[in-house]
């Protein structure tokens, strides 16, 4: 399972995310190839009357920066809206480069109307790219991002339990400081794990970080609800679902085409709540 997840990661988790794993998930963050599609060539009838007006030009997107970490605790929540129903997410204050940019994007409104794009059951479910606002289908997704990225902020007490949100990213090859995508995220599904599968993530998480070992209730967690233990310290984990946890089900259980995507696509807004 580690080697299919990893390569699922890495070729697609954050781009091409990211991401697999959550090696994961790799990417993603991560690289897709674009799917070339051909049109009909649509044929037009004479004007009879003075064509309209040209349209006013679009105004030029808003050039977005990453702000500048607060070190102040902000206890900030976040509520994500789906049509399966809501996922309530409490953002670390212990990641504050991943915090401050989320929050400035939500806040900004840049994830409202985007999708879930990538959504493979048993692992997790990512968004965030702006480029799947009314993307059309069988359109391939996931190299988008508000143009720069957030440096990892990887922290031991954060693992890739069920809920955790965590950042997807491009792959090692070009991407050697893991750094995060500055706005396209995952959720975990996973699934549980025993104590002997436990040991061998462990085991090979500490041949990137050595002296590393789960804690007792980390692996309790990973044995009673689940997860995608071979992200861990991979990519960076800075919130967890507390509400709503089983609406990630049910976003991974709908069926998917070319790229993971779903079919019918799953649309997200993402608001600041007290």
């Amino acid at each position: 399972m580690t080697k299919k997840y990893a390569d699922l990661l890495n070729a697609r988790l954050i781009f091409g995310l990211a991401g697999c794993l959550i090696v994961l998930f790799t990417a993603s963050a991560t690289g897709c190839k674009d799917k070339k599609s051909t049109q009909s060539a649509q044929q037009t009838t004479q004007e009879v009357a003075p064509p309209p007006a040209p349209p006013a030009p679009p105004a030029a997107p808003e050039k977005l920066t990453p702000p500048v970490p607060s070190p102040e605790p902000k206890n900030a929540h976040v509520k994500i809206a789906t049509r399966f129903g809501n996922m309530v997410v409490m953002l670390y204050d212990e990641t504050p480069g991943h915090r401050d940019n989320f929050l400035m994007l939500v806040e900004k409104g840049f994830y409202n109307d985007l999708l879930f794009h990538r959504c493979i059951k048993g692992f997790m479910a990512q968004g965030g790219d702006p480029d799947s606002r009314g993307a059309a289908p069988g359109r391939n997704l996931g190299m988008g991002g508000p143009g720069y990225t957030v440096p990892a902020e990887f922290n031991p007490k954060f693992f890739h339990k069920k809920g955790a949100l965590a950042a997807a990213r491009m792959g090692d090859q070009v991407n050697p400081s893991k750094a995060s995508s500055g706005s396209q995220f995952y959720i975990v599904q996973g699934q549980p794990l025993n104590d002997m599968q436990i040991q061998q993530y462990q085991t090979y998480i500490g041949q990137r970080k050595p002296g590393f070992v789960f804690s007792e209730e980390q692996k309790n967690v990973y044995k009673s609800i689940g997860g995608t233990p071979m992200l861990d310290m991979d990519y960076t984990v800075f919130g967890e679902v507390i509400e709503g946890l089983n609406i990630i089900d049910s976003i991974n259980a709908q069926p998917t085409a070319m790229g993971d995507r779903p079919i019918k696509d799953i649309i997200m807004n993402i608001q600041r709540i007290k």
